[in-house]
């Protein structure tokens, strides 16, 4: 570190990313920060700030810490990405496939939901024959989902 390259402390980096200060030695922490220290108090490189940018945008795409600091430690200084870009798009596309299915569960689940309603809601208006239906249709589906 120069001494005029810019540095930050960890409350301007939590202030700015909206985290707390906890947060922030949690990834430290994890390997993921590594600060300098100037007596107690942690300093913070421009790369420290880029570091913590790219571990939230990792954890807001779904990605695990481990993924997250795999990813960052690829860059190091390497002046050909292809190797980490591949494994990013690999990352990313087991993080689609996880979702598209947790979204099928999503509204196979709904749907469940909307046949049990129908039924509980035909049987206290006592439409039985409403309730039948809504129960059959209901067994079709989830024979359907095995």
């Amino acid at each position: 570190m120069t001494a005029t390259e810019r540095t930050f402390t960890i409350t301007e980096l939590a202030r700015e990313f909206d985290i707390t200060p906890r947060a922030i030695r949690f990834y430290e922490d994890q390997g993921l920060l590594t600060p300098a220290r100037s007596g107690r108090a942690r300093v913070y490189t421009k790369a420290d700030r880029t570091r913590l940018k790219l571990t939230l945008r990792g954890k807001r795409l779904g990605l695990s810490l481990a993924e997250v600091r795999e990813l960052i430690d690829m860059y190091g200084g390497v002046r050909n990405y292809a190797p980490q870009l591949q494994r990013f798009l690999k990352v990313l596309a087991d993080r689609r496939a996880s979702l598209e299915q947790q979204r099928e569960d999503i509204e196979a689940v709904l749907g469940e939901i909307a046949m049990l309603e129908k039924q509980c809601t035909d049987l206290l208006g006592h439409d039985t024959a409403g309730a039948a239906q809504a129960k059959a249709e209901l067994a079709r589906r989830m024979l359907k989902a095995e």
